[in-house]
């Protein structure tokens, strides 16, 4: 594969000392030894803790008020049962089933490494390991203390461990309670408070189904509920945190900051200006973005923010005319493409900093998804020309794009796909618009590339692809490479579920890209047979699709107009964007 040469080179300068990373726990980035001693250490005052408190329950205060009228309470809830609500004590009970708790936290977990946008290593384990060691404390709980089961008829299999205390709602309480704090620190918007209140009720509802069931008395599910939490204190005092109540920052700890970066580092010639989209770009984040500007020598970079009616093409064209030598682009797809359609052909080179829902030219370009360490890798590495694609139709006036155009389903889940959804779940509210996409009636289009003949398809979706990979490393387009000199089409059209297993299997296999265009896919005579396959990918340099009737479509993640007309092109190696050293 052919790649451009590369532009000026950046100028690297000596770091002035290590670069925090805002948001890693320091147990994680400074050694495990100590945070795991110190957990454990207080791990064994929790088992202790617990089993004098379950041996004081089944001892001395046994007969003492409050404990000397539990039985009532059992009994009295017994009274209260009917079908109705055992069937909703049932359900809450299962809950903190062993099977669901473990289930759920393998599933979290895994969701917490490699769906979100950022991986969050840190989460995965703080949830892990605060469930992992509430059973452990369980374990040692029930083997210390015997305590006999409530005197009333139970409506579950009674489990060969003793009452004290309620397995269930500690292991509800760690996870769901666990759940809540990730929810709590990481959800924006207004479903923050709403999700991180259900997922706290969760446990309580446990604790009240292990009861009206008769499986524990009700110095059980408190005893449950302490463990639990106790055990999400711990694992999170030292993994959420850095295990000790530091002392509050300077209020000018950023001018400090800043200061020393600016006397430390050498400057790079050349104005920097930096475009930012507010809507997903805090405060916090600028001045992180501002301090590894001044570390690498771009010093008094000016920060100029995006809006509703300009997302970033007019203050790029701006920075331009005034002179700039790096622009910098703090954003989504929708704001590269903005900068980079003004950028295009003028030699400025642009560092991309994702910061939106998708990213997908920067997960391509190899840049880190941390937008801290996407612009430390950027400035620490080369300038590089990759090509972008010019696209025009009915009602859509010419623009660029840089990693993906379509219409069709891809073009429809995006519709779909609400501000606040993606704002709560980042990208895979997509897959859930997705679905509820793909009762989508069939296009029928004539596509022609290059001077080759036209071709006559129906299909789900088609895309115009400048990259390849979309979130989660999946290959859509597998051959697409943003250096090559050419766009890549694909044409989506599985039949029915076995079609759509096909089109998987297909993209999990990937693709090799052949050495000449004119080999990708098939090229029948115009109006020649379907060929019948799910996936069909074609190369090109130039290409018409014409839709039999007006279909919605997309630029960048951004839906546009709809209409009956796509012309693309290609603009080899049109754009200058920095990126990291390695990805020679």
């Amino acid at each position: 594969m052919p790649t451009a040469s590369p532009e000026r080179p950046v100028r690297r300068t000596a770091e002035p000392g290590p670069v925090s990373h805002p948001g890693r726990s320091p147990a994680l980035t400074s050694g495990w030894g100590p945070a795991a001693v110190r957990i454990g250490a207080l791990t064994v005052c929790q088992a202790a803790l617990m089993v004098g408190l379950g041996l004081l329950i089944t001892g001395p205060a046994a007969g003492m008020y409050p404990l000397s009228v539990e039985d009532h309470v059992n009994e009295s809830l017994e009274h209260l049962r009917n079908g109705a609500l055992n069937d909703v004590s049932l359900f809450a009970s299962e809950a903190g089933n062993t099977a669901t708790v473990i289930i759920t936290t393998v599933l979290v977990c895994a969701g917490l490494i490699l769906i979100p946008r950022l991986p969050k290593w840190r989460e995965a384990v703080f949830l892990a390991v605060s469930v992992s060691l509430q059973a452990l404390v369980f374990l040692v709980i029930t083997t210390s203390v015997d305590r006999d089961r409530p005197d009333v008829d139970r409506l579950d299999a009674s489990p060969p461990t003793a009452s004290y205390t309620s397995g269930h709602t500690g292991a509800a309480t760690a996870l769901y309670g666990g759940l809540a704090v990730l929810a709590l620190s990481r959800i924006r918007g207004p479903w923050r408070k709403a999700v991180g209140g259900l997922l706290l009720l969760i446990p309580l509802l446990v604790a009240v189904a292990r009861l009206y069931r008769g499986m524990h008395h009700p110095s059980d599910v408190l005893g449950g509920l302490l463990n639990g939490g106790l055990s999400l204190l711990i694992v999170g005092r030292h993994l959420m945190t850095d295990g000790h109540s530091p002392a509050p920052a300077p209020s000018n700890a950023m001018e400090i900051a800043l200061k020393a970066a600016e006397e430390r580092a050498e400057r790079v010639a050349g104005h920097t200006v930096v475009i930012v989209n507010p809507t997903v770009t805090d405060d916090a984040q600028r001045d992180s973005l501002r301090l590894v500007l001044e570390q690498h020598g771009h010093h008094a970079a000016e920060f100029v923010t995006t809006t509703a009616d300009d997302p970033g093409g007019g203050q790029t064209s701006a920075a331009i005319e005034a002179g700039a030598s790096l622009v910098v682009v703090c954003g989504g797809d929708g704001t590269v493409r903005a900068a980079a359609d003004s950028l295009a052909g003028t030699g400025v080179p642009l560092a991309v900093v994702p910061c939106g829902t998708g990213n997908l030219l920067a997960r391509n370009l190899g840049l880190p998804l941390r937008p801290a360490d996407a612009l430390a890798a950027a400035l620490s590495g080369r300038a590089r020309r990759i090509d972008i694609g010019r696209i025009e139709g009915d009602c859509l006036p010419a623009t660029r794009f840089t990693a993906m155009a379509g219409a069709g389903l891809d073009a429809a889940m995006l519709e779909n796909t609400g501000d606040r959804a993606k704002s709560a779940w980042g990208w895979p509210a997509y897959v859930v618009a997705g679905v509820s996409s793909l009762r989508a009636p069939r296009m029928s289009v004539a596509i022609r590339l290059d001077s080759g003949p036209v071709l006559h398809r129906t299909a789900r979706m088609v895309l115009l692809a400048n990259i390849g990979k979309v979130q989660g490393g999946a290959a859509l387009v597998p051959a697409a490479e943003p250096d090559d000199g050419l766009i890549d089409l694909a044409v989506f059209d599985p039949h029915g579920p076995t079609g759509w297993l096909r089109t998987l299997g297909i993209l999990l296999r990937g693709r090799s890209k052949p050495p000449c265009p004119r080999a990708r896919g098939s090229f029948p005579p115009a109006g020649g047979e379907h060929p019948g396959t799910p996936v069909e990918y074609f190369a090109f340099r130039r290409a018409e699709l014409r839709f039999a009737s007006e279909q919605p479509r997309e630029i960048d993640g951004d839906p546009v107009s709809p209409g009956r007309l796509l012309v693309a092109e290609v603009e080899p190696g049109a754009l200058t964007v920095l990126l990291p050293s390695g990805d020679e």
